[in-house]
């Protein structure tokens, strides 16, 4: 059964309220969130000049932009916003974003849904089918990767308290996101950004062959990586994988988000000591995302852009 949405809980410091992912063809990529994981339109104004300021993006003022929730009317939302291709961009290569891990309904109905026959640069891409993972009996994940060069990793949660996390039931196709998972370079200090500077707290630390980054790099599969869990209380926020040499910084269009999992925006009770670090100015927009409330976006030391939206207007 579905467990009750907690809007207290969304608004409390720390959840995930929307991942940011840069199409160069958003128009195909809003199909397939659509038609493919069911999510739905609630928003189609372009980025404002003061938004792509915020984010230390001034070329994305003016481009179109999608803002897409799951059928149940979860508060969370998935961001879609135009911006150009970049060569050699590959998911699950470079620093910064690399996946979204979202919750979802059935992952055997979902994962038959795939079009599994799609070239590269078409519709999504399995990467990972449904499989238990030893050790980890709470949930069934699954993972693909989208036309615009981002991951998504789709998790059905059996139960939802693991040790020291809670985890998210839906009844939609794909639900909320959350977890964050990043590539870092250097997972200590990444980490110490997470918890000195954005507030987060540290959680566990778990060294396991990690299939999807030994894929990717062509690694033999038993090389373990090395990941660490951030956390508010028991919502967990971001997993930190420590990437191995051969992964790069990630290339960006000047004044463009980067590309495939650009941003991830969460809530956040430290609005104005996070100042130092803004990218620009803090905006105020009304939309279903922001409801009113200043944003602003960092830089962690993977070179990821965190949005922070205060927690009250």
């Amino acid at each position: 059964m579905n467990e009750p949405f907690d809007t207290l809980a969304f608004e409390s410091p720390g959840r995930i309220c929307a991942g940011t992912i840069l199409c160069p063809d958003l128009a195909a990529s809003e199909a397939d969130y659509r038609d493919i994981l069911g999510l739905a339109l609630v928003d189609d104004r372009p980025v404002s000049g003061a938004l792509a300021a915020s984010w230390g993006a001034p070329a994305m003022a003016g481009r179109a932009c999608r803002l897409l929730r799951a059928e149940n009317g979860t508060p969370y939302l998935t961001r879609l916003v135009e911006g150009s291709a970049v060569a050699g961009h590959r998911p699950l290569r470079s620093f910064g974003w690399a996946a979204y891990e979202h919750t979802v309904m059935d992952c055997e109905a979902l994962f038959a849904r795939m079009p599994h026959t799609s070239p590269s640069g078409s519709g999504f891409t399995v990467i990972g089918p449904p499989k238990r993972v030893p050790g980890f009996d709470n949930f069934i994940p699954f993972q693909v990767t989208g036309r615009a060069g981002e991951a998504l990793y789709l998790n059905q949660v059996l139960q939802s308290r693991m040790t020291g996390l809670d985890l998210p039931r839906t009844r939609a196709t794909m639900d909320q996101m959350f977890i964050a998972v990043l590539a870092a370079a250097d997972r200590e200090a990444t980490l110490a950004f997470h918890r000195d500077v954005l507030g987060f707290g540290e959680g566990e630390t778990w060294t396991i062959p990690y299939s999807v980054i030994n894929n990717s790099f062509g690694m033999p599969s038993d090389t373990v990586t090395a990941m660490t869990m951030t956390c508010t209380g028991r919502m967990p926020a971001c997993e930190i994988d420590q990437y191995p040499a051969a992964a790069t910084p990630r290339a960006t269009t000047p004044g463009e988000l980067p590309p495939g999992n650009a941003m991830v925006s969460f809530i956040t009770d430290r609005f104005e000591a996070t100042a130092p670090h803004w990218l620009g100015p803090a905006v105020r927009i009304d939309n279903d995302l922001y409801q009113g409330r200043r944003a602003a976006t960092v830089r962690g030391p993977a070179g990821e852009l965190i949005e922070l939206i205060e927690m009250t207007a």
